[in-house]
């Protein structure tokens, strides 16, 4: 399948590119752990999809602590995956097919075991001590010895811990084994740029940069607002997302490093809701990135209350979701902000089951096949998460909380356990914590991460060994093998979706213009670029939807792609989860 590029349009613009989280892709050795062997043997199943560009979640070695994003060395591959020549034999596999192999960034952090940290840690006066955030304690007037802020870490608890044999804290925002990196250093950022050389010489063609927009803090490190009274840390984005120095450090990296590279770059932007802060790391006059992960799609089934959890579920309305869409389809078009177009990550449950509805076959089947015409519709680089592409759901509610591998999901369990004991008296074995187990089979990270459903074999084909994580239950029946073989299934749909969007350059790179903006149900809106038009009707509920209109009735549509058999001459109205692209 040829990718159809426009001549003065960069090829990454156009490329489909699919996400791998490799712990949980395939497993050649029976160990549990994905690895690169595995990915290699299904490059020709990638390519038969349409994918262009794989890019890998972290594969170098590491504790796996927080599942591989806190690296012990940045230049070997963690024995569970494999080795460098795994990654060479990988990297030519899939340059032999025509695609690229992309690698995760991640740079705001480290694990406590790299080389770097334990040189750190060693004494103040190492010389890699300020590669990273040290400070004092804070004492009270009873002498009692506190972290130097109140920052709450992202996965729960203070951002600092306390390092006993130097007598100070260091930061962390993530996990205590994810010590944060001190980009103010000028030698840490040469040892950046060096180890990003590393693998862009070894042939690899971009990075996606993990939680880019956090590397530099606020000066000073001040105690963040107290909007949560009954807690000791409080949360802190607003001291070190979009910090004072991030976009002088972007761009020196661009210049020092990518500018001397054919490559295509992609930043995390987690906690920015500003649209014009986002701006600033995309727009090409900036010199700085080719596009981030923006998450105001992640948070609209999210609960509406003052700095609620990621994993606190609230029902969405197909009004957010449109004029989500609508915002960022037309923003700052002329001045060439690009889009990362996404709908399910690691991060983020399975898009079906968040945005699509899978309590039956039949509706699971159709509303999947909608999210790839909403996905195929959109202006920008289009991202496929590994399984999206079958239609995998979240595992189902009858899980236990052991099988919630993930230390988010772990760690607000523990706190909210602890305050209600706290509240309440009851001894934590009396608690009843059903309404967070509810949250977490709809929002918890950890739906994302269950194995590949290869086939219907022991363990879906994904292990001969004991999976480190559950296979979902249903994938005797819901697997890779038998959509392959099925005309009608998921896969075979995206995989003609992915066709459709490469040989029709207007929904790459076509002007947006929106219709029924009303609509209780159904997104409209059509794609304009030259002579060359496209319309799309996505109806997000399951029942029938009424669409008039009259002005474009009249005029000469043909059927693109549906995820209903449509008759010639049949009207727009749509059926529960229907989607058509037409064009003119």
């Amino acid at each position: 399948m040829t990718t159809v590029s426009l001549p003065n349009e960069p090829w990454w613009k156009s490329s489909v590119v699919y996400q791998i989280y490799p712990i949980s892709f395939l497993d050649t050795t029976g160990d549990g752990f994905g690895d690169l062997n595995g990915i290699t043997s299904k490059l020709d199943y990638l390519k038969d999809l349409g994918v262009d560009v794989l890019w890998l979640c972290p594969i170098y070695k590491s504790p796996l602590a927080d599942m591989g994003y806190d690296i012990a060395d940045y230049r070997a591959i963690d024995e569970r995956y494999g080795t460098l020549e795994d990654w060479d034999r990988l990297l030519k596999g899939v340059h032999e097919r025509g695609m690229k192999l992309m690698m995760d960034l991640v740079a705001n952090h480290t694990s406590d075991e790299h080389q770097w940290f334990v040189e750190s840690r060693a004494s103040k006066d190492s010389p890699k001590r300020d590669w990273y955030v040290w400070r004092p304690p804070r004492i009270d007037a009873d002498g009692k010895r506190h972290p130097p802020n109140n920052w709450r870490s992202v996965f729960e608890g203070s951002a600092w811990t306390y390092d006993e044999p130097t007598g100070e804290y260091y930061l962390h925002l993530y996990l205590e084994k994810q010590p944060d990196l001190n980009w103010e250093s000028d030698a840490l950022r040469n040892a950046v740029w060096d180890l990003m050389r590393f693998w862009l010489d070894r042939g690899c063609d971009g990075f996606r940069m993990d939680v880019i927009n956090l590397i530099s803090k606020v000066e000073g490190l001040p105690n963040a607002d107290v909007v949560e009274p009954k807690e000791e840390f409080q949360p802190a984005f607003a001291h070190y997302a979009n910090g004072p120095r991030v976009h002088e450090f972007i761009k020196d990296m661009r210049r020092l490093v990518l500018d001397h590279y054919d490559t295509i770059t992609v930043g995390e932007t987690p906690f920015t809701y500003n649209v014009e802060e986002l701006a600033r790391y995309v727009l090409p006059a900036n010199k700085e990135l080719h596009m981030v992960f923006q998450f105001e799609l992640m948070t609209i089934d999210q609960a509406k209350v003052p700095d609620a959890s990621p994993l606190q579920h609230a029902d969405w309305k197909v009004s957010e979701l449109r004029d989500w869409l609508h915002r960022w389809q037309t923003f700052k078009k002329d001045e060439g902000f690009w889009n990362a177009v996404f709908i399910e990550n690691h991060d983020h449950p399975r898009a079906v089951s968040r945005f699509g509805n899978d309590t039956t076959t039949e509706l699971r089947t159709v509303s999947a096949k909608l999210i790839s015409l909403f996905e195929i519709t959109q202006k920008g680089t289009l991202y496929v998460y590994q399984g999206q592409e079958l239609g995998i759901k979240n595992f189902p509610r009858s899980w236990g909380l052991e099988e919630y591998k993930d230390c988010a999901s772990q760690n607000y369990w523990t706190r909210i356990l602890h305050n209600r004991s706290l509240e309440t008296g009851k001894k934590e074995e009396d608690i009843d914590m059903e309404d967070i187990l509810d949250n977490f089979q709809k929002k918890a990270r950890d739906h994302s991460r269950t194995p590949m459903q290869w086939d219907s074999s022991a363990n879906s084909g994904f292990s001969t060994g004991t999976p480190w994580m559950r296979v979902n239950d249903d994938f005797k029946t819901w697997n890779a093998e038998l959509q392959i073989k099925d005309e009608q299934s998921v896969h075979s749909f995206y995989k003609k979706a992915l066709k459709t969007r490469k040989e029709n350059p207007v929904l790459i790179f076509g002007e947006f213009e929106l219709l029924l903006p009303d609509h209780p149900t159904v997104i409209a809106f059509k794609r304009i670029h030259g002579s060359q038009e496209a319309l799309v009707l996505l109806n997000f509920r399951n029942e029938d939807a009424s669409v008039a209109l009259a002005d474009e009735a009249k005029r000469s549509w043909r059927l693109l792609l549906g995820n209903y058999a449509v008759e010639e001459g049949q009207s727009f109205d749509l059926k529960p989860y229907e989607g058509r692209v037409y064009i003119l």
